[in-house]
């Protein structure tokens, strides 16, 4: 069966993402666009109770969120800013690849850098979801040499502060 990723609305095609809820996170909002330029769609804590992540300590949080991208999309699951300056919070696996053909919860694995323990609650910002296209390569080849850049093999820091 061929789903419908894209409708068409007054002569402008927009995409549609397909959610599905868990039975526990029926009262937790869909991934939402908190702004009119935002980028990413917050995602939220889909916890029973309150949780508790230490300095130094890695959680996987739940959403309750179950998603089915089109074939040539990705989600990457990203940090919240604001959780990251004032609290230490981030995504560890930063950007968190979410592929097309993945069906499962969708989890977000926080880490406390900060000082402080944090808590989580139910229904709390933890993340935010870029739905983002690819490419994929059709052939790879091996070579015994690649072309030359005047950057070379300089990384790291070589390009300056």
């Amino acid at each position: 069966m061929i789903k419908e990723y894209w409708h068409n609305r007054k002569e402008k095609a927009f995409m549609v993402l397909r959610v599905k809820r868990a039975v526990d996170a029926k009262d937790l909002p869909l991934p939402t666009y908190i702004s009119s330029g935002a980028a990413g769609m917050d995602l939220f804590a889909c916890v029973e109770k309150e949780e508790i992540i230490n300095p130094g300590e890695i959680k996987l949080i739940r959403t309750g969120l179950y998603i089915e991208l089109p074939e040539g999309y990705e989600a990457q699951v990203r940090p919240r800013s604001g959780l990251a300056l004032k609290h230490g919070i981030t995504v560890l696996n930063s950007p968190g690849t979410i592929d097309s053909d993945y069906r499962g919860e969708i989890g977000v694995i926080l880490i406390n850098l900060g000082k402080e323990p944090f808590v989580v609650k139910r229904g709390d910002r933890i993340a935010q979801m870029v739905i983002s296209k690819f490419e994929r390569i059709e052939k790879i080849e091996e070579t015994e040499e690649l072309s030359t850049t005047s950057r070379a093999d300089r990384g790291f820091g070589s390009s300056g502060v």
